[in-house]
């Protein structure tokens, strides 16, 4: 009896040292998460108090608001007035008017008071703007022999001081200097298409908190449908199996699981919330903008494919699975499973998800994270309903030997996790992150194949300990690697890297723009691009309409894409921009694209007047 009982004590504390192991995985990839890749991240406004005092309320701007445009009637002309709002400032050199007749544009000769020079970090270099009211005279009325009314394009772009960066705006006037009246014009077209696509993509400005968490809720549950969250969701499937003929056990193991998402939901976005309140330009999903984050996750991942497969007991135990194990640690692996599940899937974004995230970051701290709380209880909903409908758990296999074999087969999801990771590393870090990641799961793989088994060997586990520990040492490496890299402009071939100035340049060209913004974690904008922005019909009319096509990738921090995405009220990817040649606003397009959807978007905003079935095809 003395024997046996050392026996449990000695698998109690190994098992104790498995979850300290993980638990410094985990640290130091969170930690140098926050310290290397987000550097300014312990750095709060001074004018504020508590880390979440810039989220408290809108922090900046609508562009309309930020830049008011009016115009001034002489008898000598006319001048275009900008009434500048309090710190933001506008870019003397994105300053342009252009006069409109009959398509064609004809830029109009400025002459423009000199503007305060400074050093503008979203351009990085020294830049002349504009501050409180600028008059600009235009060489209109009779003494340009202008007498009709002329339709003009104000083209500029401005900045708030607090950090953010408008991307370029385009307004249309009808001027008449005779009768000193001026019309702002804006197509009909684009004012349909924006209506249309607010149907699927709810403007964040019209959202009030109960649409919000409604709409988050509901995107919850479409993330189960997402393909990253499969993986996880699957081996819980099989844990709930296992105990699917006792009701108590398998309604706790739904409601530990339900906490263990909601719970990461809200520690993601307080995190997200701190960042951007120390002036870091981050968004839902930015943990995967980490290289160290991405990295700690092809360790877990492969650690639970071994373990699936037999070599080690350690990932079956985070997970709760395991017919041996007590049922501690059955129910704090339904808990873990849900903090994983979380980790995973954040980066997706589901349909409906964009406009109540980009709502809950312009809301106080406490509504904000209670809209993160809903996103998060959606996505638990379908897993907790299924531990409490009996006709449902009915419908489960019962436990039995095939459970082992099912077991070893959804290793392989896990090993294919692991390589998605890797290739978003490898566009992250280059080939040396991949390698040196790759070292450190072969390190891992002979610590768990060393570790001890029956009972605990001080020598084989403080051996396996440190060779984990060595693994984890190589995380804080990636970062200095990943600085250096730039993520590859791919998939389509006919992409151009998305720039502000080139945005810029195709509008002031009368052309209609494409923008695609995407990233290496991001599955759904993988899917779009694979199935549909890559289609033969899409490229061919892009080609033929001369559209230009703009990708930014957002796998890696870029300031320019988090201010276009801030612009929009998005706070992750994908966002799909669709400029009209006639320099309207922009149509923002499904999250979830279709192929014909894109062809008549795109028809419409290359020849806008006309109307176009949705249901046309290219061939």
């Amino acid at each position: 009896m003395p024997m046996a009982l050392m026996t449990v004590s000695l698998r109690k504390k190994s098992l104790h040292i498995q979850v300290l192991v993980l638990t410094l995985l985990w640290f130091a990839a969170l930690s140098s998460t926050a310290a290397a890749v987000f550097p300014s991240a312990n750095k709060f406004p001074e004018k504020n108090s508590g880390p979440f005092a810039a989220v408290q309320q809108p922090e900046f701007l609508p562009v309309d608001e930020a830049y008011k445009q009016d115009f001034l009637f002489t008898e000598d002309g006319a001048s275009a007035i900008f009434q500048i709002a309090s710190d933001y400032y506008l870019y003397r050199g994105k300053l342009a008017i252009y006069q409109v007749y009959k398509g064609d544009k004809t830029a109009l000769p400025l002459t423009l008071r000199a503007g305060e020079v400074i050093w503008d970090d979203y351009f990085n270099k020294e830049t002349e703007v504009y501050r409180q009211q600028l008059e600009v005279p235009l060489p209109l009325g009779a003494a340009a022999g202008v007498n009709a009314p002329v339709r003009l394009e104000v083209h500029y772009q401005g900045c708030a001081d607090a950090g953010l960066c408008y991307p370029p705006q385009v307004r249309s006037f009808e001027i008449d200097v005779a009768t000193g009246k001026s019309v702002p014009i804006e197509s009909a077209t684009v004012v349909a298409n924006r209506a249309q696509a607010n149907g699927t993509n709810l403007n964040t400005t019209g959202l009030n908190l109960s649409l919000a968490l409604l709409l988050a809720f509901a995107g919850g549950l479409l993330l189960n449908f997402m393909p990253c969250v499969f993986p996880v969701l699957s081996i819980k499937l099989l844990a709930i199996s296992q105990n699917a003929t006792n009701t108590t056990e398998r309604q706790l193991h739904g409601w530990l699981y339900s906490a263990g998402v909601v719970v990461t939901f809200v520690a993601v976005a307080a995190l997200m919330l701190a960042l951007r309140a120390g002036g870091e330009a981050v968004g839902w999903g930015f943990q995967l903008q980490s290289p160290v984050l991405v990295a700690a996750l092809v360790y877990l991942f492969v650690v639970m494919g071994l373990s699936l497969s037999g070599l080690t007991e350690f990932g079956t135990r985070l997970m709760g699975i395991g017919s041996n194990l007590g049922h501690g640690g059955k129910f704090s692996g339904s808990f873990s499973s849900g903090v994983l599940a979380t980790i995973v899937a954040s980066p997706c974004t589901a349909p409906l998800m964009g406009s109540a995230l980009g709502f809950a970051v312009t809301q106080p701290t406490l509504l904000a994270l209670v809209i993160f709380a809903a996103l998060g209880a959606g996505m638990a909903a379908p897993f907790l309903l299924l531990t409490y409908v009996p006709k449902l758990a009915e419908c489960l296999p019962r436990p039995g030997p095939w459970m082992e074999r099912f077991k070893q087969l959804l290793a392989f999801p896990m090993y294919l996790t692991a390589v998605w990771l890797l290739w978003v590393l490898g566009r992250q870090s280059g080939g040396d992150g991949v390698a040196l990641v790759l070292c450190g799961v072969v390190a891992i793989a002979f610590a768990l194949w060393l570790w001890p088994r029956s009972s605990w060997q001080w020598g084989k586990g403080a051996l396996a300990l440190v060779v984990i520990l060595g693994a984890v040492a190589l995380l804080p490496r990636l970062p200095a690697m990943g600085t250096t890299m730039s993520a590859p402009l791919a998939s389509s071939g006919y992409w151009q890297r998305y720039s502000p100035e080139l945005l810029e340049s195709g509008r002031n060209a009368g052309r209609p723009v494409l923008v695609n913004m995407t990233a290496a974690w991001c599955v759904t904008c993988l899917a779009n691009e694979k199935l549909v922005l890559s289609s033969e019909g899409v490229s061919a009319l892009i080609k033929e309409l001369k559209v230009l096509p703009l990708k930014g990738d957002w796998t890696n921090q870029d300031p320019q894409i988090s201010a276009l995405l801030n612009h929009y009220g998005r706070t992750s990817v994908p966002l799909y921009l669709l400029y009209p040649s006639d320099g309207g606003e922009a149509v923002i397009l499904p999250q979830i694209l279709t192929r014909e959807g894109v062809l008549s978007a795109l028809r419409a905003a290359a020849l806008p007047g006309q109307s176009f079935n949705k249901e046309l095809t290219f061939n």
